[in-house]
This record gives C-alpha cells, structure tokens and sequence, in this order.
C-alpha cells in the first residue's frame, strides 16, 4: 500500500473477559500479515496486558514509556511471530489504568509515526467498558465484537454497543461468535444480540463468522504461541484464516468521522 492509503485499524473487544479477544487479536494479525500485510498489534489493555505473555515475547520498553516522553513507539515494538510486530502495553501499572482523555488521545496520536511501515493496526482491547476501552474503539475504524456462548456475553456485549451507539454515534460492528461447538451455535448467539440491538438500538450488526471451540487453541496457549503458527491446519487456524480474508474486504475509510482516529492525516490525504 502506498503512504497515502490510510491504514486499516480493526479493535477487538467483547464486553467482558475470558472470551478469547486476545487470542483473536494475535491469530487475525497472523493470518493477515500471512496476506502479506503488513501488521502491528498494539495491547491496549493497558493495566493488565497479556499479548507478550501469550507469545511468549519481551520487551524492555512498553506504553508508559512511550506516555512519559521516554521514547518513542517504534522503539517499543517488538518482532512477533510470522512477522507481525507488538506494542505491549505495562503490567500492574496503575497509572496506565487511569489515563485522563488527553493521555489516550496523545497515545492514539503518537502512532502517525508508524504510519508508514503498517497497514493493518490490530487493538486488542481490556475487557469493560472504561474510558480506555471506548478511547480505543472510538479510534478504530472497524468494531469486532467477540461473543461466546454465555448469557453475560451477550448481555456485555449489548451494553458496549449501546454505550458506543448511544454517546458515540458509532452503527456499525462486526460480531464474531468464538469457541463454538458448531456454526450453527456461532449463529444462533449472532442472532440472540441482533434481537435486542434492533430492539432498542440503531446499529447494523454484521455476522463475520465463528471460531471453533478447539484443543489446538488451549494447547498453544500452554506454549506461548498463536494457534496459527503452532499447529497450522487445526480448525481455529482455518477459521482463521477465513475471518482474515473477509477482514482484508472491508473498505478502507476515505475520510476521517469528526472523532479522534488513528491515522487521521493518512485518512486527510486519502
């Protein structure tokens, strides 16, 4: 892509924890990067990041660092997996928890000096609907809402996309049903959210497929690496694969939406 072509910045996010957002964040990096895409994942769980301790990678330098003046973003990226890069985010840091809204936005902003050398952004987002979470996906172009087979999912889930919708003016989300039995189940949990969020809400909700519940996952997790680099041709790793290649036809922003954005001078020149 060349330097005028904005970047594609996808934010995974679910509501609640224990649902597999970072797994998705790192295996749909891999996939894409796979594309030849160039892609970088940033931890935006900001108090408890855990992309470095799943890909068994470290760093010496992460976000705070980045805050405080002490360096600069590409100095905190480290070399992931089938080449795609990570920007962890600090552990047990409390202050990285609480950031005033001109942190996050100077965070948000700090990344135009990447923008070149990406382009695909992937935000692993906390659970919750804090501050943080909502800097964050308001910032992204695309919402990939994760949901499992658990009534608190959906109902998380719902309260996000109201949150976003309501005070946000944000319509639009991608849903991606995970660790399911069958794609049936995947479907049946799609159309459980689509019937209140048409009930009180005015989003459009769109259906991007399902992960499957799969050994391989857990298994690669034990070894600190992505389901897609550890054992290629299990289910989840095709699954995958599938979400990357629909995640690589979504339309790319021409135009920045009045909020804080990623990119927003690539979105300016586009």
């Amino acid at each position: 892509m060349s330097n005028s072509n904005p970047v594609q910045v996808i934010a995974v996010t679910g509501g609640k924890g224990g649902i597999g957002k970072s797994n998705v964040s790192i295996n749909l990096a891999l996939a894409l990067s796979s594309m030849g895409r160039r892609v970088v994942v940033l931890d935006a769980d900001l108090g408890l990041a855990n992309i470095d301790v799943l890909l068994g990678i470290t760093s010496n330098r992460n976000l705070a660092d980045v805050l405080s003046g002490e360096c600069g973003l590409r100095d905190v990226m480290v070399e992931g997996p089938g080449g795609i890069k990570v920007v962890p985010a600090s552990s047990g840091t409390q202050k990285m928890v609480s950031l005033s809204p001109l942190e996050h936005a100077g965070l948000i902003n700090a990344f135009s000096e990447i923008s070149g050398d990406l382009d695909v952004l992937v935000v692993d987002t906390a659970a919750g609907i804090s501050d943080s979470v909502v800097s964050f996906l308001r910032a992204a172009q695309e919402i990939v809402v994760v949901v499992v087979d658990e009534p608190t999912s959906i109902t998380d889930s719902y309260a996000l996309i109201k949150l976003l919708n309501r005070d946000y003016g944000i319509h639009r989300f991608r849903v991606l049903a995970n660790m399911v039995k069958t794609q049936q189940e995947g479907r049946h949990l799609y159309s459980k959210l689509v019937k209140v969020t048409d009930r009180f809400l005015d989003v459009a909700l769109q259906y991007v497929g399902s992960i499957p519940f799969d050994e391989a996952v857990k298994k690669s997790v034990q070894r600190q690496r992505a389901v897609l680099d550890a054992y290629p041709r299990a289910k989840a790793s095709l699954a995958y694969k599938s979400l990357a290649q629909k995640a690589d036809s979504w339309p790319l922003p021409s135009s920045p939406r009045g909020h804080l954005e990623f990119f927003v001078e690539r979105l300016v020149q586009a």
